[in-house]
């Protein structure tokens, strides 16, 4: 018989909804759909999801060593006659990620005589130049050394990021580079004008080539230390050029900045095939040296005034006749402008249009390459040596390269073309 406080109420007799017990005998289903704000809830997760992201090519990496190993000493636990190798162990290692160095587990291998096996995975992800590359990429777009450790992505734990560690690793990049730089063969390259010029570059002086080919594209050929109107610098970096493929028995267009070392070193080199155009920038620096800077703005409009004339006769005419003048105001000026007259017109003689010769009348264009040079190595307080100096010229030119846009008038290079080595403008352009 049925106590009384055993006795069940009707609340607890009372059957389950229809719905909920077809979910449970399987007869009918119902589905439940509840609006999350999914977008929050990413947003909310992003760094974890990152994190995960590293922590997921951190274990294939690890799945990748793990694999070699296996190739080396077989399959972990399972007896091979065969094998060369064995395991022996881990060790504490790195590997370059995420621009710094992450510790991991390094596995060992020995061989049967007991020497330690270089595994080649490790070695790639350790090396392989990939902590340099980082350190340059962001070192050529404006980032310092102090700054290094704070913009990379926070994604993982590492180090080998502080600022004497970073300083290191661009050294090695940037050598790297320069010498890719100093390397680079030209016999692909179908060079029409060469302009060298002697640059100062934070306190250094350094020699820069710069070649414009035959579509008017510019490549950096060479960067030297010292001076152009060293005759030592000047023969060896026109050997270096010859070295790396330039051919002595075509014509080029060399457009020099008046330095006569340098000038004796193409006539060496080249002969007589040389086309050389002074630079008028110099020339025109020159001459106004020479004068009182009363007459500056006089002197300096009439230079350009001949220079900018269209036919050689008219432009020679108008430079003798301000050599008369100069004559009687300052004879030392006079001088100046008389010597190399003639190869300051060397464009008017060969031809050339006037929107290609307002490129190539200057060695300009090298000073534009090393504006943009100038502006990445801003952050630098410090120059050191002029190899720090060249070193850096180097790779922030390699970057600029990048950048560069053809030159004005480059759809008349066939003219020019046909001046230096007689071909038909058509045959140029193809």
């Amino acid at each position: 018989m049925c106590k009384r406080y055993t006795k069940k109420t009707g609340r607890s007799r009372r059957k389950a909804p229809v719905a909920f017990r077809g979910k449970v005998l399987g007869v009918d289903e119902a589905s439940v759909q509840l609006s999350l704000p999914i977008a929050e809830i990413l947003a909310g997760l992003s760094d974890q999801v990152e994190a995960l992201g590293a922590e997921a090519g951190l274990l294939v990496i690890k799945a990748l060593l793990d694999e070699e190993v296996e190739q080396r000493a077989g399959v972990r636990y399972h007896h091979a006659e065969a094998r060369s190798a064995v395991r022996w162990g881990r060790d504490e290692g790195y590997v370059t990620y995420a621009g710094r160095k992450v510790p991991i587990e390094r596995p060992r291998v020995r061989s049967a005589d007991g020497r330690e096996v270089g595994l080649d995975r490790y070695a790639l992800f350790q090396k392989n130049g990939r902590l340099e590359r980082a350190v340059s990429q962001r070192v050529v777009r404006g980032v310092t050394m102090r700054d290094y450790e704070g913009v990379i992505d926070d994604v993982c734990e590492g180090y080998g990021i502080r600022k004497s560690s970073v300083s290191r690793h661009w050294k090695t990049a940037s050598a790297a580079q320069l010498a890719q730089l100093l390397e680079r063969p030209l016999s692909q390259l179908d060079l029409v004008a060469i302009l060298i010029d002697g640059i100062e570059f934070h306190d250094f002086l350094l020699v820069v080539a710069l070649g414009i080919d035959s579509g008017g594209r510019k490549h950096v050929l060479g960067l030297w230390p010292g001076a152009s109107e060293n005759a030592e610098v000047s023969k060896a970096l026109l050997e270096d050029l010859v070295r790396r493929g330039l051919a002595t028995d075509r014509k080029y267009l060399f457009v020099l900045d008046g330095s006569k070392a340098l000038r004796k070193a193409v006539e060496a080199c080249f002969g007589q095939r040389a086309q050389v155009q002074r630079c008028q920038v110099h020339k025109e620096r020159n001459v106004l040296a020479h004068l009182p800077e009363e007459y500056h703005a006089s002197v300096r409009q009439r230079l350009r005034a001949a220079w900018g004339l269209r036919r050689h006769e008219e432009a020679r005419g108008s430079l003798a006749k301000l050599v008369g003048y100069l004559e009687e105001l300052s004879p030392s000026a006079a001088a100046s402008l008389r010597e190399g007259l003639e190869e300051t017109l060397t464009l008017h003689r060969l031809g050339v249009p006037e929107l290609l010769r307002r490129t190539l009348h200057s060695t300009n264009p090298i000073e534009s390459c090393f504006s943009r040079a100038r502006k990445l190595c801003g952050n630098v307080t410090r120059w050191r040596s002029q190899e720090m100096a060249q070193r850096w010229a180097g790779a922030m030119l390699l970057e600029a390269e990048k950048r560069f846009k053809r030159v004005k008038g480059y759809r008349e290079m066939s003219v020019l073309i046909q001046a230096l080595r007689g071909k038909e403008p058509q045959e140029a352009a193809a």
